[in-house]
């Protein structure tokens, strides 16, 4: 059955190297210009000033906070005091991990730049993601946020299947399609796409650090036969629950705040207003999230750190749309609309602005809008 005979709209080609990536050059989509909230020279250097502090002290608690629930784990294994430490643990390694691979690989978390680097590479590895590779995807991502052809990144792609929306929260098939992602880059195969978006001189360096991963993932596997082999029975998927194994059970925080970004919103837009979303979380979500809530804001201003977020969120609140004001809020918004766009075509979530912003820049596309109260 086709999708028009399903009742659903034609898919798009979300590809790099098809015709909806010529369209968008066509359009002058590709790398434009975007629109931006005027902020006072002197309040955007200070909100654009990198510092050690915050991300020293929220990287040693994560790490101090791996290690407390892995030993706790382990020590009470083979009881059921051990589950809340192993889940404490997942969502450590396999959701808190996105925001730290997405902060570092902007450069922004740490004044210093070996730090970043650093952090960037374990969370990379935690969270099953080529660090080149990735690296160069989101700097797409930032430069054409959303635009059919041009952004790797795109997570709702229409017509949504809304059932592997909904396995996403157990990270089984992202996590199998990561893993196949890296086999391909560790035998020196890069796709089209990737090779669209990164640079012929980084291919090498794709290649190196798919096969660094690989051969780590093949040590823990390696670790859990030796165990079995040794007769220790359920203790030997210990190796599986520290390394890798998190990145399915316990991906479901990264994937509920994730998927709330972009979703319902407008595709092909030059207005971050129009495709990015504001979300009011409490204080462990945020810690855990890095502060990237303030989605429209940080895609707006990417050079202001995680920690400066609420107060760029304050100083141009006045231009932006209500955010949602919680989780539960942000997805019911979201599924109504990803609903509605399975049958309609450029339907899309769209906020009033308050009488104090700018309008909308909604000159380079034709999609059809809905107003949505906060």
């Amino acid at each position: 059955m086709t999708a028009t005979e399903a009742g659903l709209v034609p898919a798009r080609d979300y590809s790099l190297t098809g015709p909806e990536a010529q369209a968008a050059v066509a359009r002058g989509l590709a790398a434009a210009e975007w629109y931006h909230t005027d902020v006072p020279r002197k309040v955007m250097k200070d909100l654009m000033q990198r510092k050690d502090g915050p991300a020293l002290r929220d990287t040693a608690l994560w790490v101090a906070l791996h290690i407390v629930f892995a030993a706790l784990g382990i020590w009470f294994w083979g009881s059921w005091a051990a589950l809340p430490f192993w889940l404490a643990y997942g969502v450590l390694y396999g959701s808190a991990c996105d925001s730290r691979w997405h902060e570092c690989g902007h450069g922004t978390a740490f004044r210093t730049p070996w730090m970043n680097d650093v952090v960037y590479h374990i969370a990379s590895f935690q969270v099953i993601r080529n660090p080149v590779n990735w690296r160069w995807s989101h700097a797409r991502h930032h430069t054409d946020t959303i635009i059919v052809g041009r952004d790797a990144e795109i997570a709702w792609m229409h017509p949504v299947k809304i059932a592997l929306k909904a396995l996403a929260v157990v990270g089984v098939i992202d996590t199998w399609a990561s893993l196949k992602g890296l086999a391909r880059n560790a035998m020196g195969n890069l796709s089209p796409d990737e090779k669209d978006y990164i640079p012929q001189s980084e291919w090498p360096k794709a290649v190196f650090w798919a096969r660094v991963h690989m051969a780590t993932y093949a040590l823990t596997l390696a670790a859990t036969l030796a165990m079995l082999a040794m007769g220790m029975g359920w203790r030997a998927a210990i190796p599986f629950l520290l390394i890798g194994g998190p990145r399915v059970y316990g991906c479901w925080h990264m994937i509920m705040t994730g998927l709330l970004q972009h979703g319902g919103l407008a595709e092909d837009v030059l207005d971050h207003r129009l495709n990015s979303r504001t979300v009011y979380m409490n204080p462990v979500t945020r810690w855990l999230y890095w502060n990237m809530n303030y989605h429209v804001e940080h895609h707006m201003f990417p050079m202001v750190p995680y920690h400066a977020l609420p107060r760029l969120h304050a100083a141009i609140r006045h231009d932006l749309p209500e955010p949602n004001p919680s989780i539960w809020h942000a997805y019911r918004e979201v599924w109504r609309a990803v609903l509605r766009q399975r049958h309609e075509r450029g339907y899309y979530v769209r906020r009033d602005l308050p009488p104090t912003a700018r309008p909308y820049r909604e000159d380079l596309h034709q999609a059809v809008p809905e107003r949505a109260s906060a």
